[in-house]
């Protein structure tokens, strides 16, 4: 894998770096060998709350994150989080996890690099996504180009009612007086619904995103997803 590195930049000492990981044996070679190479190493967390912790309105040019932590925390939410500290987010996680993948990058992160990788290609990548370059991430956008049919959420019947009527407009009161059912009962529908689309990496977080879902997956059919953008 090639890792897009400029000359010129300024010096990797410069550079501050953390590390958020739920393996012992992960972060500690992951600073140590960040300190060999002259970095800044700024913290080394097993979760993004220990992260915010410990970080104390310090900053960080850049954290190298794990895609999936034991404590429960989504990756979206995990790299919001990250980046509302005001750091770039470099993901490390193992090949297999393609729509966490895409969820991360669809959150924000700067790029993702393999745990196969060598160590000194994981540096490489910090590096890079710390002066704000983009990675020349070959291996990971070759496995998330095949996978171009997006899974389709397990949507039972008053989920995809609900999703059709809120898509298209109607205010979740009304949405729920229509399908005669309480406001708090529509709300757990939708709760549900957007916990789904978490789940096969495709995120919808607002009531646009929730338009282009329904569009992709023909709950709303006659409409161009790739028009929703300007919403």
């Amino acid at each position: 894998m090639a890792i897009a590195l400029s000359h010129g930049a300024r010096p990797a000492g410069a550079i501050r770096v953390a590390v958020v990981d739920d393996h012992e044996s992960v972060r500690l070679g992951l600073k140590s060998a960040f300190i060999d190479e002259g970095y800044d190493f700024v913290l080394a967390a097993a979760t993004v709350d220990e992260l915010v912790s410990g970080l104390g309105g310090r900053e960080c040019d850049v954290v190298v994150l794990d895609l999936s932590l034991g404590d429960g925390s989504s990756v979206t939410e995990n790299v919001k989080r990250v980046q509302a500290t005001g750091s770039a987010v470099l993901v490390h996680s193992i090949a297999d996890r393609v729509a966490s993948v895409r969820e991360a990058l669809a959150a924000g992160a700067a790029g993702v690099i393999p745990k196969s990788s060598a160590t000194k290609t994981v540096i490489a990548a910090a590096a890079s996504v710390a002066r704000g370059e983009v990675l020349n991430n070959l291996e990971w956008a070759t496995a998330i180009d095949a996978d171009r049919e997006f899974s389709k959420a397990q949507l039972g019947r008053r989920e995809r009612e609900i999703l059709h009527l809120y898509a298209s407009g109607l205010p979740l009161k009304l949405a729920a007086q229509q399908l005669g059912i309480g406001y708090s009962t529509a709300r757990e529908y939708l709760d549900r619904i957007r916990a789904k689309y978490i789940e096969v990496g495709r995120p919808a977080p607002t009531k646009v995103d929730l338009l282009r879902r329904a569009v992709e997956d023909g709950i709303l059919p006659g409409l161009d997803p790739d028009t929703l953008d300007g919403r």
